[in-house]
């Protein structure tokens, strides 16, 4: 699904770069693409997917 239909961001790019590249917080993601460069509508939509993923990868480990 894309979150940022400006610059093309989609919810997998973003996992991929937290789960990958090790990007903590949105100003990696924002480093790494233009998310919210442009009218930043998918602010929100991004944080909440990067702390979904931040998450699940704290449960994962903690099991």
């Amino acid at each position: 699904m894309y979150v940022c239909i400006c610059h093309g961001v989609s919810d997998k790019k973003i996992k991929k770069l937290v789960v990958d590249e090790g990007v903590t917080d949105m100003k990696g993601i924002r480093r790494c693409t233009a998310l919210g460069s442009q009218c930043g509508k998918c602010v929100r939509q991004a944080k909440q997917i990067l702390e979904d993923i931040q998450s699940y990868s704290e449960l994962k480990q903690a099991s």
